[in-house]
């Protein structure tokens, strides 16, 4: 799965990285290269969070999957 990010130099030099899509998904590095790696994993963690809460509203009666997208 692809996202949009946008990078930002911050005024204390540290790189400040946005997901839009993911709304409060936001990381920074030390420069571009940690930003989009942090950025990746503020992703991940951000997308299981949701799925977790997501979960707790199934009905006891249906069966979970996972699906890997």
């Amino acid at each position: 799965m692809n996202f949009h990010v946008t990078l930002e130099k911050a005024e204390d030099g540290w790189v400040v990285v946005e997901c839009p899509a993911l709304p409060g998904c936001v990381s920074q590095g030390r420069d571009e290269k940690e930003a989009l790696e942090n950025i990746k994993e503020a992703i991940t963690a951000w997308m299981w969070a949701e799925d977790q809460k997501a979960m707790k509203s199934v009905p006891a009666r249906k069966t979970p999957l996972v699906v890997a997208v």
